[in-house]
């Protein structure tokens, strides 16, 4: 199955623009495609939750708008998308009872005003249409449309597909003749524009419900979902489109936000004209076995790359050698036993530390990880540096817990697992965000759980979501280089939780520059394309 093209797009005049595939703009405050002209103070990457769409809608109507209003301008906002991307065709629109279908209704109508080709079937009992539907339902009607009850047979007189079937709010399994409908609407690879999401997601989860729609286009509204951008969901999505309706979302605090700069800039190491090696943090990270060090060179030249003043790899006698042929700006450090490495701990100069990758499982990794979370240093655990304490995860919490460093927004500790090791020293149940939310605060650290929609969660409760990693970035030694990545900005003293957002960012944005055919050796090169761009902006 092929990933989602998301494009958050906010424009008075849209223009036809390239797909992005696999990735998001950065979000920014949204240009009105609509009439309506209200501030929006809202963070530009809040993601907003199903029961945060409700109160800011209606935040938005027992203030100077009505939900009519609403609707109509939702409507002006799928007129706009589909006639930037489509040439005037025949057009189903299929409306659920609720204001999903509402909107709908205000579609067809505005479509037909257009001279297009519109036929509109309501799918479910049309006699539960109520409040704002029913009146754009009684609009369409008295335009001359006349509503069809939804049956397969009229996908084959149509060439779009309108899924105004649920918005936000579905939060029950679809099954019996609406399962029925979507299997039918996607088996007819029909090009589909979903209202607010594609139905059958879930929300908040991006788990589907049973079915979904497969999407081409999603119009959404005020801010994305998570679901949007959470997997499976975000495979049904299509592009992603984003319109300021009128609703500022102004009372809503979210702490679930879209990975992107907007987020972090305002942490990010900034490059004073005099700054020296040492200001700008020393990184070191521990280097593997002699079989194993690709992994720390991987991470060591990650880390330079972005940025730490210096870095060097702690190795074995029997190591060096690997190390000193193919490092150069990167330092090697020579150590033995735990008194040589503390001795190097000691170097003041030192701001940063990781652990884990090509260490090993092993009794010596585990006294090493605990020798590095015994100090006042920022410090990364990935890989091995993890997994090592899945016979008793409470010894590393406590390690941390007990850092002189902690506090209420973490640890100066970021965990940087995928699935398996996650699983290993965590037993959540639940969404993927609930489940990482869960594990920042129980284990007091940043914990940054990878994947193509990594989640990274603070034990404060704030939640991002990324989304532009490429497929092709799933390879062997890529989570190398984002250790190394968040490894030299917590050196550079960004904050545990912004490093770990801006790491993710940056390694995806690397891949995407490359394209197919990444392996993890290219990724350290990319990375100064990546900050000219930040810096530039």
């Amino acid at each position: 199955m092929s990933q989602a093209a998301l494009l958050l797009e906010v424009s008075e005049k849209p223009k036809e623009k390239e797909a992005v595939k696999e990735t998001v703009k950065e979000p920014r405050e949204p240009k009105e495609p609509v009439k309506a002209k209200v501030s929006v103070p809202l963070h530009p990457a809040a993601l907003l939750t199903a029961d945060e769409c409700r109160a800011a809608e209606k935040d938005a109507i027992t203030g100077d708008i009505t939900g009519e209003t609403l609707m109509e301008n939702a409507g002006k906002a799928l007129l706009d998308l589909i006639t930037h991307k489509f040439k005037p065709r025949p057009v189903l629109i299929v409306c659920g009872t609720g204001n999903n279908g509402g909107d709908g209704f205000i579609l067809a109508r505005m479509l037909k005003e257009k001279n297009w080709q519109v036929t509109l079937a309501i799918l479910g009992n049309a006699e539960g249409i109520k409040g704002d539907a029913k009146k754009s339902r009684d609009k369409w009607n008295m335009s001359g449309g006349a509503p069809r009850t939804f049956a397969p047979d009229l996908l084959k007189e149509s060439q779009l597909v309108v899924d105004a079937i649920f918005g936000t709010g579905l939060d029950r399994p679809i099954e019996g003749d609406i399962k029925k409908a979507i299997d039918a609407i996607n088996a007819s690879k029909q090009p589909v524009v979903s209202v607010d999401i594609a139905s059958g997601i879930n929300t908040d989860t991006g788990i589907v419900m049973g079915t979904a729609i497969k999407a081409t286009h999603t119009v959404t509204f005020v801010r994305a979902k998570p679901g949007h951008i959470l997997l499976p969901g975000k495979a049904n999505m299509g592009e992603l489109h984003v319109y300021d309706i009128g609703i500022a979302g102004d009372k809503i605090l979210p702490t679930c936000y879209l990975n992107a700069p907007a987020l972090w800039k305002n942490e990010f190491p900034t490059l004073a004209p005099d700054a020296h090696k040492y200001s700008r943090g020393h990184s070191l990270v521990i280097g593997g076995g002699m079989n194993t060090t690709g992994a720390s060179r991987l991470a060591a030249l990650s880390a330079l790359r972005v940025g730490s003043g210096l870095v060097s790899v702690a190795c074995t006698q029997s190591a060096l050698p690997i190390y000193a042929m193919t490092l150069t700006a990167v330092m090697t450090q020579l150590y033995s036993n735990a008194s040589q490495l503390a001795a190097l701990l000691d170097d003041s100069h030192i701001t940063a530390t990781l652990v884990g990758p090509g260490c090993g499982v092993s009794d010596t990794t585990k006294e090493q990880v605990l020798q590095l979370l015994a100090t006042n240093k920022a410090c990364v655990i990935d890989a091995d540096g993890i997994s090592v304490f899945h016979n008793d995860p409470k010894e590393l919490f406590t390690a941390i817990a007990t850092r002189p460093c902690v506090s209420e927004t973490g640890s100066k500790t970021v965990l940087t697992p995928h699935e398996g090791e996650f699983a290993r020293i965590f037993d959540f149940a639940g969404s993927r965000t609930q489940r990482v939310k869960q594990a920042a605060k129980l284990s007091k650290s940043v914990v940054l759980l990878k994947g193509n929609d990594t989640v990274i969660a603070s034990p404060d409760g704030r939640v991002a979501i990324n989304a532009n990693a490429p497929v092709w970035l799933a390879t062997a030694g890529s989570g190398d280089t984002l250790a190394g990545i968040v490894t030299g900005l917590m050196g550079q003293g960004m904050p545990a939780f912004e490093a770990a957002c801006a790491g993710v960012w940056i390694h995806g944005e690397a891949a995407m520059q490359f394209g197919p055919g990444l392996i993890a050796e290219d990724l350290p090169d990319l990375i100064p394309h990546v900050l000219k761009n930040l810096y530039n902006d």
